[in-house]
C-alpha cells in the first residue's frame, strides 16, 4: 500500500487510527513526492531526521519518479486539472500507485477521486 502525505501528518498529530493503519500494512510504500513534501513541512533539521528515522524505523520503501509514472502524472492534470483541480503533487502520488498496481491510503479522496483506474483506501481520521 502506498500511503499519502495526509497518513503521515495524522501520525505526528497523534492519531491513533493512521499509526495504525501504517503498523497494520504488511509492505509500506510512498512516492518520492510525498516524501519530498514531509521533507519540506519539517520546521527544522531535527524535524528532518525525525521523518527520515521514521521512515527507516518502519521499514517504508521510497517509489522513484520513473518516466512512466511522470508521463501519467502529466495526463492526469491535462484530464483532471481543470475540472477537479489535480495539483502536479497529487498527480505523481496519483500516478505512483496506479503505475505500481497498488491502493493509495489517504485522507484527502477529494484530491483524488476522479482518477478512475486509481485504488482508493480512504482513511477517516
Amino acid at each position: 500500500m502506498i500511503f499519502d502525505t495526509d497518513i503521515f501528518i495524522w501520525v505526528q498529530r497523534g492519531n491513533l487510527k493512521a499509526a495504525t493503519l501504517i503498523d497494520g500494512a504488511k509492505e509500506r510504500f510512498l512516492s518520492v513526492q510525498t516524501y519530498m513534501e514531509l521533507l519540506q513541512c519539517a520546521q527544522d533539521k531535527r524535524q528532518q531526521r525525525l521523518v527520515k528515522r521514521f521512515m527507516a524505523d518502519f521499514h517504508f520503501n521510497v517509489l522513484p519518479l520513473t518516466e512512466n509514472i511522470g508521463h501519467r502524472a502529466l495526463i492526469y492534470v491535462e484530464e483532471y486539472g481543470l475540472s477537479s483541480g489535480m495539483r502536479a503533487g497529487d498527480a505523481i502520488i496519483a500516478a505512483t500507485a496506479t503505475e505500481n498496481g497498488m491502493p493509495l491510503a489517504t485522507g484527502n479522496a477529494r484530491h483524488f477521486k476522479a482518477v478512475k483506474d486509481l485504488e482508493l483506501k480512504v482513511f477517516r481520521p
